[in-house]
């Protein structure tokens, strides 16, 4: 395992610093102490050429003015809460606004938005990066004070595993997730359209015209949204369903998972043999094919729709509005725990 810290920027006179980590089998990755942001990922193809996998940027400025989340960790809640509002115990919080009324991926100042204290760890078959943060209480809009970890670890099987932990002093809100896009084809060389996705997934759910959940769980049988089968991304682009028209063309949609750390999300670019297996324990995956994606370029490639794919493990958008949907509330002292695995493979 090989470990290389080195300095990429600085953002209000703090040192802003990168973490490459390469393992035995040349697959590495890249992180930075903003965001928590992934800015590379390397695999190799079926013929073990080794690529970027990986949306990101080469400098912070770029990142800076990033509205794409990309590589980030969101939180302290990922999706929507329409209306940007909630209620716990009887008392009513007011949430940052920052889709017209709405509040998204933590607000105006997100986790995506925070300078972490980093620490590197280096052992024989593993090395990463923990992350730690103080989200102070009210931050936001969100109650408590929230202690929280973020651990990218990559070992020598080719998994990139993502712990999250966290503790608060008063209940709280809290269901996090990164926001890599990934495009196996190899140094974004062609889009994800030609990608095919298999889940573990029976049910997923309906959006309104602002892209939050309704509260009804559809059934994915017949439709689109069936990936129970290997399907391609574009079958959802092309279609009809006024779920894909709705959001672009393509996906955006919360599906629920009915099976954990069972290779409940399998992503391949069957062109480049390369695949991505993803485990996690939660409840809920966000497919979103990119379909809003608009940066001028991303390293020099001009940017398009459906340049990158996001699998996004996390609990349920908007959940706090529908009692009947699991619940994403901690309470004081409880603690949050949450892993989700990537295992790079080729076939």
């Amino acid at each position: 395992m090989k470990l290389l810290q080195e300095k990429f920027g600085e953002f209000n006179n703090q040192s802003i610093d990168s973490f490459t980590i390469t393992n035995n089998r040349g697959v590495e990755f890249t992180c930075i102490n903003y965001g928590c942001i992934i800015t590379k990922i390397i695999a190799p193809d079926r013929q073990g050429n080794l690529e970027n996998v990986a949306l990101g940027h080469d400098t912070l400025e770029e990142y800076l003015s990033d509205t794409a989340y990309l590589g980030a960790i969101i939180g302290p809640v990922g999706g929507r809460i329409k209306n940007a509002y909630f209620e716990l115990d009887g008392q009513t919080y007011r949430l940052d606004k920052n889709e017209k009324e709405n509040h998204l991926h933590g607000g105006k100042k997100g986790f995506n938005r925070i300078i972490w204290a980093a620490e590197v760890f280096k052992k024989e078959d593993e090395a990463g990066v923990q992350f730690k943060y103080l989200s102070a209480d009210g931050e936001g809009g969100y109650p408590g004070s929230v202690t929280i970890k973020v651990t990218y670890t990559l070992n020598n099987a080719n998994e990139l595993i993502i712990k999250y932990e966290a503790e608060t002093d008063k209940k709280t809100l809290l269901t996090m997730t990164n926001h890599s896009y990934f495009n196996l084809s190899g140094n974004l060389k062609r889009d994800i359209l030609n990608h095919t996705l298999k889940l573990k997934s029976d049910s997923f759910l309906e959006l309104d015209q602002e892209f939050i959940p309704t509260g009804t769980i559809l059934d994915v049988k017949k439709t689109p949204f069936d990936f129970t089968q290997e399907r391609k991304i574009k079958s959802g682009v092309v279609s009809k369903h006024p779920q894909n028209v709705l959001v672009g063309k393509g996906y955006d949609h919360p599906f629920l998972l009915r099976s954990n750390h069972d290779e409940e999300i399998v992503l391949k670019d069957p062109e480049s043999g390369r695949k991505i297996i993803v485990e996690t324990d939660e409840i809920g995956v966000i497919v979103y094919s990119g379909n809003s994606i608009n940066k001028d370029e991303i390293r020099d490639v001009p940017s398009r729709k459906y340049l990158g794919m996001c699998l996004e493990t996390q609990g349920l958008p908007n959940s706090i509005h529908f009692p009947s949907f699991p619940s994403v509330v901690i309470d004081k002292g409880q603690k949050y725990n949450s892993i989700t695995k990537y295992k790079f493979d080729v076939e």
